[in-house]
């Protein structure tokens, strides 16, 4: 979660209602990626109350399934109930139901699993995937996965055309890895990844999807690396770049944008 909210003394509190939906906020907020798991002392510090109303609040939010704790090691982490919000907002983002239309095309002309993901901050997660029901073996990628920056094609097609700046990790992958500063200026000059790692017997070419002059999404073919080809000229290649262009079109793109050089 992002760590844009102050203490709950400095939030202007309310009515005691209005305070307690503060409160449980502010505690949610202070989880992230590089920090999700907290003590209750953390915690504390972070509300800006004492240490037996923080208790009170981790207890209501555990009840709620909103907050985990961890007797072993006496930490809080964000619990399940927290993964079921995040995939309702997920569903509801406008470019999931813009895509929805382009990826069923691209699973019809293509045969294979479709997949869209977002940039959350700090590598990509899928909010769609949609399967090709045709096969006797469906390959489905779970709706919320985090994907890597570095080996997945996503991860890569990101890290081509995001600003340097929104990509912090990016810099030091590039200096421990010639290979993936080269592929990245491939994906530039090409405006797709054919060349991700092929993991468990399955390969993914990716392309991106921009609104205006940023890339918003990116979208992906998923199959075995016996049906999915490593050639940018290949019919199931030019197929994802004609489908990721109409969607950028109509999201009021005229062209991909050209990208800042990697640092």
């Amino acid at each position: 979660m992002a760590t844009t909210m102050r203490t709950a003394r400095d939030t202007g509190e309310g009515s005691p209602s209005i305070q307690t939906v503060q409160r449980a906020a502010l505690i949610l907020d202070s989880f992230t990626v590089s920090r999700p798991h907290l003590s209750l002392n953390e915690i504390t510090a972070r509300l800006g109350a004492s240490k037996a109303t923080a208790h009170r609040y981790t207890k209501a939010l555990r009840a709620a399934n909103l907050l985990r704790y961890d007797d072993r090691t006496a930490l809080y982490s964000l619990g399940p109930q927290v993964l079921t919000l995040a995939a309702a907002a997920r569903a509801a983002l406008p470019i999931v139901s813009a895509a929805e239309p382009y990826m069923d095309r691209l699973v019809q002309s293509a045969g294979q699993t479709v997949v869209l993901s977002i940039w959350d901050g700090e590598s990509p997660t899928v909010v769609r995937s949609a399967d090709n029901t045709d096969h006797l073996i469906r390959i489905s990628v779970r709706v919320g996965s985090r994907l890597d920056l570095a080996t997945s094609a996503q991860g890569r097609v990101f890290c081509a055309y995001l600003p340097p700046e929104q990509v912090p990790a990016l810099a030091k992958l590039l200096r421990r890895s010639p290979g993936l500063r080269e592929d990245v200026d491939w994906i530039r000059e090409h405006g797709l990844s054919v060349n991700s790692p092929s993991e468990n017997g399955l390969h993914t070419i990716a392309a991106p999807v921009f609104e205006g002059d940023s890339i918003i999404a990116t979208m992906a073919i998923v199959g075995t690396s016996v049906d999915v080809p490593r050639r940018a000229d290949s019919p199931m290649a030019e197929a994802l770049l004609e489908i990721t262009r109409e969607l950028s079109q109509r999201l009021g793109t005229n062209g991909a944008p050209a990208a800042e050089a990697a640092g």
